[in-house]
């Protein structure tokens, strides 16, 4: 049986594989609804995501670094 951590991780590498197929890019909005902020905040804590304000909205995109 996996544990959280597993878990975790496996939802955030899920995450990082939509914004990629995404354009590499993905609105925050609709990311939240279905990711938990913390599988977020912990891709941002990372560095693996960042954040862009397009003055229209947020959206969440892959780190260029990354």
């Amino acid at each position: 049986m996996a544990n959280s951590t597993d878990s975790f991780d496996h939802r955030a590498n899920h995450l990082l594989r939509s914004i990629r197929l995404c354009g590499g890019c993905a609105p925050l909005h609709r990311l939240q609804f279905q990711f938990s902020d913390s599988v977020i905040q912990t891709l941002l804590d990372r560095e693996l995501v960042q954040v862009q304000n397009t003055e229209r909205g947020f959206l969440l995109e892959i780190a260029e670094d990354f």
